[in-house]
């Protein structure tokens, strides 16, 4: 894992070199902007921080609101006024998809802006059994406030039934494509279809993501170069303070067994980690696209917790994604499975072709409440591809079986649970590569050629 990130910081480094300036002038603005309102610019190169002082733009000699900076490849961004309550929207104040340029096909990108969601927006999509708790909820973790949202089953009001609670992040995204970013997940629409099929449907709280203070809240620990890191407070936010809220002022069913949480990307990283360490509180996690490579402590955590009690954990995210996350799922799993949970508490799924989007969380999320809520354990599913490919150690030996004759060469790497790689090399088909004098255990193999091919767990004695 270390290994890993080192080389994509490499990377990150080598492709900084080859930046180019880019100014994006904004010709034209809406009219209702508020006067003195400032306007940023968010994107992949600045973390979709909707507020970063260091994209704010400033008036040219013409009046118009303009920056400069650098950047390399296809940038995506979008226009906010410092949150992603005040983004840019389409000619009608709905959702905007973002816009995407090629640094290098020009030195200047000329824009408009053609509304703001909060200024000329209609464009509502969320259900109407879908309201704001509270646009301000106090969280005493941080001194901060936070917009709470709920969606109640269509049955709420006259069933007179107690229901089990979902926890969900980034709740811009979950019901309303007017307060979303980049497309709402269409939690609501699901969930009340598979009302509409007779079909069980819980209260889902959603959380507001606190736009620049996202990184740090959805992460436990920090990263070197992002920061973050009061991940902790977060979790203790909603199992000390809003919990409890929600089960004094609404009918639920409060017990573990009726209480789950879920999120996508730093979100799928901070749900495993409540997941994990408020295993008296949740019994089920879903974790979308989970951001383990952001610090390796994760892998740590959850091997020095352990298991307490059964859990439900979906696991889930694209074979599009970044170049290491199937690998570091099944790592994640295997860290699992070591310390006493078993393959029927997991549910491990890689989406060939999906991205790193909501399209992806929204596709995936009705099989996923169903597996966590109603359907129960039915086994892990292991990821490979169509090609048959056995790894076997003996002896303190590595060799490779199977249907691959077609390939003379592969990679083989072999990571401890905690992400680190301890061994690289070169293999093929029935060779016996000799294993480095490491301590006994469970280990990941990984097989690629180019491509991923396979990983597997293994066990060295």
């Amino acid at each position: 894992m270390k290994k890993h990130f080192s080389i994509f910081v490499l990377l990150f480094i080598a492709m900084g070199l080859c930046a180019e300036q880019l100014t994006i002038i904004v010709t034209s603005i809406p009219e209702n902007t508020p006067p003195g309102d400032n306007i940023y610019v968010a994107g992949n190169f600045n973390g979709w921080n909707p507020g970063d002082a260091n994209f704010m733009l400033t008036e040219n000699t013409n009046g118009q609101p303009e920056i400069t900076f650098e950047a390399t490849g296809t940038i995506t961004f979008k226009f906010t006024r410092g949150s992603w309550e005040t983004v840019e929207g389409n000619e009608n104040g709905g959702f905007l998809p973002d816009r995407n340029f090629v640094v290098g096909s020009a030195d200047t990108l000329e824009v408009t802006i053609l509304s703001w969601e909060d200024t000329g927006g209609t464009n509502h999509t969320a259900a109407e059994n879908v309201v704001v708790m509270d646009e301000e909820f106090y969280m005493p973790q941080f001194n901060r406030y936070r917009r709470i949202w709920l969606y109640l089953p269509p049955d709420y009001e006259t069933s007179g039934k107690d229901y089990p609670v979902l926890y969900m992040h980034d709740g811009q995204n979950l019901f309303d494509a007017a307060t979303s970013f980049a497309g709402e997940w269409e939690v609501d629409e699901t969930l009340n279809d598979l009302f509409a099929e007779g079909k069980d449907v819980p209260i889902v709280v959603g959380i507001d993501n606190g736009g620049g203070d996202r990184i740090d809240e959805y992460t436990p620990w920090p990263h070197p170069s992002y920061g973050g890191g009061d991940g902790d407070l977060y979790a203790q936010f909603i199992v000390e303070t809003l919990k409890p809220y929600i089960d004094e002022n609404y009918r639920t069913n409060p017990d573990r067994d009726n209480t789950g949480v879920m999120g996508s990307s730093l979100g799928g990283l901070i749900s495993h980690y409540i997941g994990i360490k408020y295993q008296n509180v949740f019994s089920k996690s879903g974790i979308f696209s989970p951001s383990y490579w952001f610090n390796d402590s994760i892998y740590d955590f959850t091997y020095n917790t352990g298991k307490i009690h059964d859990m439900n954990l979906y696991i889930m995210g694209g074979s599009a994604e970044s170049g290491g996350l199937v690998s570091e799922m099944m790592a994640m799993t295997d860290t699992m499975l070591a310390v006493g949970f078993q393959e029927d508490e997991m549910a491990l799924k890689v989406v060939p072709g999906g991205q790193h989007n909501e399209a992806l969380w929204r596709q995936e999320f009705e099989e996923a409440y169903e597996w966590l809520f109603l359907q129960g354990s039915n086994g892990l599913e292991l990821y490979s591809s169509n090609t048959d490919a056995h790894i076997k150690v003996a002896n303190r030996q590595i060799s490779i079986h199977g249907n691959l004759q077609e390939i003379d060469t592969f990679r083989l790497e072999l990571f401890s649970l905690s992400g680190q790689c301890v061994m690289k090399s070169k293999i093929t088909m029935g060779e016996n590569v000799q294993l480095p004098a490491i301590q006994e255990g469970i280990y990941i193999a990984r097989l690629s050629n180019g491509g991923f091919i396979s990983s597997r767990k293994v066990f060295i004695k």
